[in-house]
């Protein structure tokens, strides 16, 4: 596994937080029948059966964002790592914890910050957050900053796998939150590809309502949010903060009451991969190089941060 690093000081300096099917026709079941489609391999686990509260109308194409509370933001911030770690110190995510939590706050949320913590701070704090009840609450957000690799992200004393950030949150673990968004935001590398970017050049030739009992799997109304595409580096600038969290606050501030968050995101997307390009001139391989988001949504619905009605 390759060690995200960061590029050679220059001004502005930018810097980086580096993922045989077989079919029997005698198998084949009748017409109209559902069927999975994991060839040869069988059956995995079965997840149980759980009970929740549907939050939302079974049709209802807006998530119901009306509750008491907006929800709760968790920021887990890493600049500094243990020494065996061999991870530089990431500066300028300061400024990304800063921006977020402010952003977050202006949105209705709760807002807590965790600076530099172990793997095992860090799991005590969602296994709390997992375990508390969370039904007068429209949403969850979770955003990790951080060095990243293939799978994995770097915690202060140790790595861990990426999905442990929200597999505690699935409906049948975390029923409160069952039919609701949960949401997360992830500045860190994902591999150590380089994206050197196609140039495009102009054409020259001239668009609450009433709640049914229904099932959803335990893995929807996810938004998992990264900042860059699997095998590739994300960048950060030294004193500005990461591109991926300046495009997201920017994007939040300026069409967060307006739009939903899908469509946010892609903005966001758009801002990162136009507007931003390393500069690192004293290394020629690091230089001029470009950066896309990925974004993975299991949402069933749009999400809309409508203002909070105060109450005294």
């Amino acid at each position: 596994m390759s060690a995200p690093v960061d590029a050679p000081v220059d001004a502005p300096v930018d810097a980086v937080d580096s993922q045989m099917e077989t079919v029997d026709a005698a198998s084949v079941p009748p017409a109209g029948g559902d069927t999975g489609d994991a060839g040869m391999f069988g059956f995995g686990r079965a997840t149980p059966i759980v009970q929740a509260t549907a939050p939302t109308a079974k049709d209802a194409f807006e998530y119901n964002m009306n509750h008491k509370r907006r929800g709760r933001a968790v920021i887990f911030n890493h600049r500094d790592f243990h020494p065996d770690q061999q991870m530089k110190m990431r500066n300028g995510t300061d400024v990304d914890r800063d921006s977020l939590e402010a952003v977050l706050r202006d949105l209705d949320f709760d807002v807590e910050v965790h600076n530099d913590l172990r793997k095992s701070e860090l799991f005590a704090v969602l296994d709390k957050l997992s375990t508390a009840d969370h039904s007068d609450a429209d949403c969850l957000v979770i955003s990790f900053l951080s060095h990243g690799d293939t799978g994995v992200l770097y915690t202060y004393d140790e790595i861990l796998k990426s999905d442990h950030l929200w597999t505690r949150f699935t409906a049948d673990r975390c029923p409160s939150l069952a039919g609701k968004p949960k949401i997360f935001f992830i500045q860190a590398c994902q591999g150590d590809q380089l994206d050197g970017g196609t140039t495009l050049v102009p054409r020259r030739t001239a668009t609450d309502g009433d709640v049914v009992s229904y099932k959803i799997p335990t893995h929807a109304d996810f938004l998992l949010c990264f900042s860059t595409v699997p095998g590739y580096y994300s960048w950060r600038n030294t004193t500005q903060g990461s591109w991926f969290v300046q495009a997201l606050v920017h994007c939040l501030r300026q069409y967060g009451r307006q739009l939903d968050l899908l469509t946010v995101m892609t903005r966001v997307n758009r801002l990162v991969a136009t507007d931003f390009q390393s500069n690192c001139p004293g290394d020629p391989g690091m230089h001029q190089r470009k950066q896309i988001p990925c974004i993975s949504s299991m949402l069933t619905r749009d999400v809309f941060f409508t203002p909070k009605v105060r109450r005294n």
